[in-house]
């Protein structure tokens, strides 16, 4: 008889609370057995049971998939990776517990989620070893990274992360650290003939002071968490919407859960934010998780943030565009040789 998905979900809550010793053969053995059997009903029942299984993952709330299937070669495009085997940066602020490739993965599986984009993390500074070693782990095929650098790297570094799979450089402004704004045109100029583009964390006041640079800079500049624009009335949202309709930017419709006074589950603040943007230029959007979140001391639920660009979308087609059709763009995705 085939057991339901329910019932499998059902017997892997009910286990997962079971304690077991720590070299319980038996019991071990009576786990294996039985997660064989859920495992073989699952594949013997309908196609999107297997999609519905929970997955427990670090740094995220909630165990379910998200509702809104995954399109294939979609990407998340923000997370970090965070590994104790890498020294951390002296000044930095932010130092979160481990979260490794492994860890990610299992995002990865929950989300159902196929590429995706690992950005250098402030706690690193501009020792971007973790980094280079997560996308190592990871495999170019499917990722795309973000490194920090100063004004000090060489042109032979900066080839050698080209060629590992990395594809911008980051200016974390709201952490104090490794970059600061006036080493954003310097460093713009000299990764310009990499292909690469600017990626930008910055509260929106910084950014709206900030423009008269990021029209100058030859190469795009992309602004992480709706670039942290409160409202639409804010004078900061005119002008990153001006650079977008001037395909001078882009804007990263992730980190819902921050700057938001409203919260879960609908962040109905930062939601009216995200459809503005998608009306403004929907083709100058991408998504991300920012996993493990590390600016929240309460860790979202990544399937809720997932559902919420359906809502935001209007449509299934420029869900898809944002996606998928935006991040193939914008990091080369399936390009060979990028």
């Amino acid at each position: 008889m085939l057991i339901s998905t329910p019932v499998v979900q059902c017997m892997t809550y009910t286990l997962c609370a079971i304690p077991m010793k720590e070299n319980d053969s038996s019991h071990r053995s009576f786990l294996t057995s039985v997660s064989r059997f859920g495992a073989a009903s699952i594949k013997a029942g309908s196609g999107t049971a297997r999609a519905r299984q929970s997955v427990r993952v670090p740094w995220s709330s909630g165990l379910e998939a998200p509702r809104n299937k995954a399109h294939a070669r979609a990407a998340d495009c923000h997370h970090h990776i965070y590994d104790s085997r890498f020294p951390v940066d002296p000044m930095a602020k932010l130092r979160p517990d481990n979260a490794t490739v492994a860890d990610y993965r299992l995002l990865e599986e929950r989300l159902g989620i196929m590429r995706h984009v690992v950005v250098q993390p402030s706690t690193y500074g501009s020792d971007n070893r973790c980094l280079l070693d997560a996308l190592q782990q990871f495999g170019r095929a499917a990722t795309r990274g973000i490194a920090v650098v100063d004004t000090e790297v060489s042109n032979t570094a900066l080839r050698e992360m080209r060629a590992a799979g990395v594809c911008g450089i980051r200016f974390n402004l709201s952490q104090a650290g490794a970059t600061t704004l006036d080493m954003v045109e310097p460093l713009a100029k000299r990764i310009a003939a990499l292909g690469w583009h600017v990626q930008v964390n910055a509260p929106a006041e910084q950014i709206l002071a900030g423009m008269a640079i990021w029209n100058r800079l030859p190469v795009p500049v992309v602004f992480d968490h709706l670039a942290h624009v409160p409202t639409t009335e804010e004078p900061v949202f005119r002008a990153v919407g001006h650079l977008l309709q001037s395909g001078k930017c882009w804007v990263k419709l992730s980190g819902a859960y921050m700057d938001t006074k409203v919260g879960a589950p609908t962040y109905s603040d930062r939601a009216a934010v995200a459809r503005a943007y998608i009306k403004e230029a929907p083709e100058r959007l991408v998504w991300g998780t920012d996993w493990p979140h590390p600016t929240a001391s309460d860790k979202p639920d990544d399937a809720l943030l997932f559902d919420l660009l359906a809502q935001w979308s209007g449509s299934e087609a420029v869900r898809t565009r944002i996606l998928v059709q935006n991040p193939a763009l914008l990091y080369g995705f399936g390009i060979a040789g990028n």
